[in-house]
């Protein structure tokens, strides 16, 4: 039961870590994650929140990845969208709303530790193996079913994300290309510690 309490903690905080993490990335307003800049792109052209549209797409996500690896469709992640997307509307309305970023190296700031903080919150909901959010669900399901390999699910689906963000006229910017390049090196960093952290609380 200990341990169970343990992994279901370091996914939960994960997961809310990301949430704001993401949201600090938009508010910088130098361009988002290409899977954010969709939702992002969504809430300005249709409406509702970009947390709804996280739940949402997750949603549609999770029956396509379903059908892709011809799998039954992962309830559990369904837990992952609505964390991430309701925390995401708390970050974005409650306590960012009136954040103003009046110069570049402000709005840079805010990018990179906003890419650090993703890093982070992955590394720790990762620990548990519990269900993956949509997201990466998406490149599994292309991995399993084409035998690619994850390099190549992860840049399929980016690109297919940033080329939906486009279309939809999405915040795509600089900080698009810097969140690409940065986001799997800080991972990679926080990775093996937060699996030692885990492991040390569970002996």
């Amino acid at each position: 039961m200990k341990n169970i309490m343990i992994k279901a903690f370091f996914y939960m905080v994960g997961l809310i870590v990301i949430s704001l993490g993401i949201t600090l990335t938009i508010k910088s307003d130098l361009g988002a994650g290409a899977w954010d800049a969709v939702n992002v792109g969504l809430t300005e052209h249709v409406g509702l929140t970009v947390g709804s549209w996280v739940i949402i797409i997750g949603a549609l996500l999770i029956l396509t990845n379903a059908v892709i690896a011809k799998e039954k469709p992962d309830l559990l992640a369904v837990m992952t969208i609505l964390i991430i997307g309701k925390f995401i509307d708390f970050w974005m309305l409650t306590v960012f709303d009136t954040l103003q970023l009046n110069t570049v190296w402000t709005q840079l700031s805010v990018l990179v530790g906003g890419i650090i903080i993703i890093a982070f919150g992955v590394s720790l909901y990762l620990q548990p193996k519990f269900s993956l959010n949509p997201v990466d669900g998406f490149m599994v399901a292309l991995q399993k079913r084409f035998g690619l390999s994850l390099t190549k699910a992860k840049t399929l689906t980016e690109a297919f994300a940033l080329v939906l963000a486009i279309a939809l006229g999405g915040p795509i910017g600089i900080g698009t290309v810097i969140i690409l390049v940065l986001i799997g090196p800080f991972i990679q960093f926080f990775d093996g510690k937060a699996n030692h952290v885990m492991n040390k609380m569970l002996s």
